[in-house]
């Protein structure tokens, strides 16, 4: 890439690059706190948002403004623009939005939409046909002409797309890896009169997008070859799914492949396999619909270097290629309640940062194309959005209210924006990831100078108060944050342990709820009474990978109801509330990551008669071990972790 610009191949897209940031508030209508999954809920509010009609409007104004102002008169007064969305949905509005903004203006310039099959928005359907007036196959030829100045797009001509004329972008979508710098790379075609690019990005933070170019722009090498038997691998676990057979393939490749068969014959052939994808269960759907992407993926990369003699492996593309557009997608709506009990207080747009994304010229490593066995559905995460708020009012006396909850909510959504401790929570201890952790959060404590003095007062004054908001905003954060692979690669620590099983004893090939469940809750008990930890279930000691299909549990759903269960039995209510645990894919098999927090009071365990007191063993970690404290000196302990208030308990 860099010799490519140096001798004027290509234009540098990265000249001339503003980021952009949205800064909102909502605010709930009613006085309960109402129970939802965290992740799922942060992101449909997010897409609330996004999809309105005043942030889309925002976002807009921004545009066509900068276009009339900086960019209109650019290579001899015939640039154009080419503005990014995150979704279909979001183009249907933005072609809306520009064309209301561009007529109330008395702009002279128009806007091009291009996306394929239709798109509902309430009780409307859109088509791009529709939209811009004439068939879909005219839209890039209509683009060349003069009063054309915007095309609107989500993935349609985001790649591949050759226009000399195309002098900026305006992206309003998630860019990472080979997809930004080939969605950036529409802009970099020369042109006579072209001198250069703008980009304005509304999603993407300028550090984000230099990571994503690097790799290509000196010497990129490849860090190991890709293995052409995968696509075998993805053809097996794709027929194990009551979706379709070589029967169905045959019978499509025949269609496909006779150039006199019309498109509509092609839908009809496919639709068999479509309705038995409907009848599979949400996560057969999310897993089939990954293996199947996987495969086109895989293939299309694969078949640029290489000639395969089996055509299956051809057929199977073209299916897949084509069934893939026709599957439903599972749609997560934001619950009616919810969206007539919030409001938007406010919403601004501000830049955050303009110029040149420097590049370093060093050779650039990438991985090769890979598969993943299985994909599961990410478990469910229900809690109250303001349970950090009241833990604090409980242990502190306090009376922090609403303000306080929308405050930290900014400080953590600019802890998981942070790119470099997002990867240090992947791949570290926790002790390790603490040590950032603590940097980081002290940056963002800064920040809430002007916006909330009252909490950053309690925080620097107190420090008390400020050490314990701190560990919950880490237990908070680590928790979302941690990958297995990663994990297994350091070994076990005072905060990390393996366990092959949670009920089934290995050596004895038998279920033993007794032993081998206490090795587990010992573990767990002495993560919440010292500074907290992560267990991996389904890894052995000697950091193999055994899954947790070993406990002889039906699926996922039942393993997690299952441990979330006996920690409840072990420890009681409170104590299950300071374990998150989640499933990963790890080599093709499943593992269970329970991250466990710090306790706010002492845990005890019992479990089956096993404890030598009535109240329970109390267990604490000691090195990379579990050991159990004795009576009088779990006592000490508790007086000097917990206080001398819990040392009565």
């Amino acid at each position: 890439m860099r010799q490519a610009i140096e001798e004027g191949f290509i234009l540098d897209v990265l000249t001339n690059y503003s980021t952009y940031k949205a800064y909102w508030r909502l605010l709930k209508k009613i006085e309960d706190d109402p129970h939802y999954d965290r992740r799922k809920a942060e992101y449909l509010l997010k897409s609330f948002v996004d999809l309105s009609e005043h942030a889309i409007g925002e976002k807009v104004r921004i545009c066509v403004e900068h276009f009339a102002q900086q960019v209109q008169g650019d290579i001899d007064g015939r640039a154009k623009a080419m503005i990014v969305t995150r979704s279909r949905l979001h183009e249907v509005r933005f072609k809306r939005a520009v064309d209301n903004y561009l007529a109330a203006r008395c702009y002279p310039f128009k806007a091009l939409v291009a996306f394929s099959g239709t798109v509902e928005d309430g009780p409307r359907k859109y088509t791009e046909a529709g939209m811009n007036g004439f068939p879909e196959a005219r839209t890039a030829k209509t683009f060349e002409r003069p009063e054309y100045r915007f095309l609107i797009c989500a993935n349609k001509f985001q790649t591949g797309f050759d226009q000399p004329l195309l002098h900026t972008m305006y992206v309003d979508k998630k860019l990472g890896g080979v997809n930004a710098v080939q969605t950036l790379s529409r802009l970099n075609r020369t042109h006579a009169e072209k001198k250069g690019t703008m980009v304005l990005d509304f999603a993407n933070e300028a550090d984000e997008i230099k990571a994503a170019f690097e790799p290509y722009y000196e010497t990129t090498l490849l860090s190991e070859a890709t293995d052409p038997n995968l696509l075998y691998e993805v053809m097996t676990r794709l027929r194990a799914f009551p979706v379709y057979a070589d029967t169905d393939v045959n019978a499509f490749a025949a269609v496909y492949f006779n150039p006199k068969v019309s498109q509509d014959r092609l839908y009809a052939v496919l639709a068999p396999a479509v309705e038995r994808f409907k009848e599979l269960a949400r996560d057969e759907r999310h897993d089939f619909r990954g293996q199947l992407t996987d495969y086109v993926r895989l293939y299309g990369f694969l078949s640029q270097v290489l000639t395969f003699a089996d055509a299956d492996l051809e057929k199977l593309y073209v299916f897949a290629r084509h069934l893939r557009r026709l599957l439903p997608p599972d749609k997560d709506g934001l619950p009616l309640e919810v969206q007539q009990n919030i409001d938007m207080e406010s919403y601004r747009i501000q830049q955050t940062g303009s110029g040149r994304i420097a590049l370093e010229r060093k050779a650039g490593v990438i991985d090769p194309v890979g598969t993943k066995g299985r994909y599961g559905l990410a478990p469910e995460e229900v809690e109250a959005l303001s349970r950090i708020i009241a833990e604090l009012n409980d242990r502190f006396g306090l009376n922090l209210g609403p303000d306080h909850e929308v405050t930290l909510g900014h400080m953590m959504e600019k802890l998981d924006d942070d790119a470099a401790l997002e990867a240090a929570a992947r791949v570290n201890t926790r002790e390790n990831v603490r040590l950032t952790f603590d940097h980081k959060v002290d940056s963002v404590i800064q920040e809430i100078v002007e916006t909330n003095f009252d909490l950053y007062k309690r925080i620097t004054d107190d420090p008390a108060f400020g050490e314990t908001l701190k560990n919950l905003l880490f237990d908070q954060y680590v928790r979302g944050h941690r990958d297995a692979e990663e994990l297994i690669k350091r070994g076990e620590s005072k905060s990390l342990e393996f366990k092959s099983t949670l009920r089934w004893s290995l050596k004895e090939d038998r279920r033993d709820d007794k032993g081998v469940t206490h090795a587990t809750l010992k573990t767990v008990a002495a993560f919440l009474n010292t500074d907290g930890g992560d267990l991996l279930l389904g890894v052995a000691d000697d950091g193999s990978i055994v899954g947790i299909e070993r406990d002889q549990l039906e699926n996922d759903d039942k393993f997690m109801r299952h441990l979330a269960q006996v920690v409840r039995n072990g420890m009681g209510d409170r104590a299950g509330t300071c374990i998150d645990p989640k499933t990963q894919i790890a080599q093709g098999k499943t593992v269970c990551v329970v991250s466990c927090q710090r306790s706010p009071e002492p845990v005890f365990l019992k479990w089956k008669g096993i404890e030598a007191t009535p109240e329970g063993d109390f267990f604490v970690r000691q090195g990379p071990g579990t050991i159990k404290l004795s009576p009088d000196s779990a006592k000490e302990y508790i007086r000097t972790r917990f206080g001398p208030l819990a040392s009565q308990l």
